[in-house]
């Protein structure tokens, strides 16, 4: 059933950026998932064409997404981290600052994003056998931090440009947690053509620039037009989208950490980004290399 917009008697107000937005307003609106095409993968892949995202309530098996979390946050709270007053499963944020390490080890969450469940879908939806990045980039985010908006493709551009985003909320993501935002369309419309032309084809290791285009949402639709749209998430659900669909996050205002994960699924036909496949992906290695080029400067040099 597709989440319909509040009314403006209920509104409620979110923060976006450095703006209190209303939700249901000109700027921001509802996510629209696609449970309903699931069957129809046809339809599926037109909807995704269309608005440059799917949101797929209950993609993930939901107790398989909980045991992952409570391993991730078991090795939170081992550093410190978490508010030892309050239930684990809250991620309440503590008073310490040890090392988390990488939460990626965790048992349940590779079985999670490798699960059959998960590589049939984008199997079935990309028409042949899909492969998910071996690196993986795991969130938690804690109060006062949001996600500027940004395309994928500028961090992981060098193989084929159909690589899909599976952005998965570790347990449940209300508003005031910073859920993730689409900028609808924008992966298609004609207003976006320059940014994509100029800032989409970045490589932030190659040019050394920090991939964020704006930490300024409104700036986005103020310029190009678009609205944003966005939702709170369950244990299961899942957010996909394509390496040309700008995103960002609300602002994590609540006193808890967001937990969430980014995993990229292509054909295993396709050429892959070799700094994100095999058994120790080198990542970035350029990008943090040497003094960066402020996005103000390239901006300024592309007109954008």
């Amino acid at each position: 059933m597709t989440t319909s917009m509040p009314s403006s008697a209920n509104a409620r107000h979110v923060r976006f950026g450095a703006h209190d937005l209303e939700l249901g307003g000109p700027q921001l609106g509802e996510l629209r998932d696609s449970n309903a095409l699931l069957d129809d993968v046809v339809a599926l892949r037109a909807r995704y064409a269309e608005d440059g995202y799917l949101l797929v309530r209950g993609l993930h098996d939901r107790e398989q997404v909980l045991t992952a979390r409570r391993q991730m946050l078991e090795q939170v709270a081992a550093a410190g981290r978490l508010d030892p007053a309050r239930p684990l499963m809250d991620a309440g944020i503590g008073t310490g600052d040890g090392v988390v390490g990488d939460l990626t080890v965790a048992p349940a969450f590779q079985e999670l994003v490798r699960s059959p469940r998960l590589m049939r879908f984008f199997g079935d939806f990309l028409g042949g056998p899909a492969l998910t990045y071996d690196f993986q980039w795991m969130r938690l985010i804690p109060t006062g931090v949001a996600t500027g908006a940004h395309y994928d493709i500028v961090y992981m551009g060098r193989g084929t440009d159909q690589v899909m985003t599976c952005w998965t909320p570790l347990g449940s993501v209300s508003y005031d947690q910073g859920p993730l935002a689409i900028c609808v369309g924008s992966h298609r419309d004609p207003r976006f053509s320059r940014l994509r032309d100029t800032y989409g084809r970045m490589d932030v290791d190659r040019d050394r620039v920090a991939g964020w285009f704006s930490e300024d949402p409104l700036e986005i639709v103020d310029r190009f037009g678009g609205r944003w749209a966005t939702t709170e998430f369950q244990p299961g659900d899942a957010l996909i989208f394509g390496m040309y669909t700008l995103h960002a996050s609300l602002m994590n205002v609540s006193d808890r950490f967001r937990l969430s994960s980014d995993t990229r699924y292509q054909l295993a036909s396709e050429p892959a980004d070799e700094r994100w496949v095999g058994a120790q992906p080198k990542g970035h290695y350029g990008l943090h290399a040497g003094p960066q080029t402020p996005m103000a400067e390239k901006r300024a040099e592309w007109g954008v």
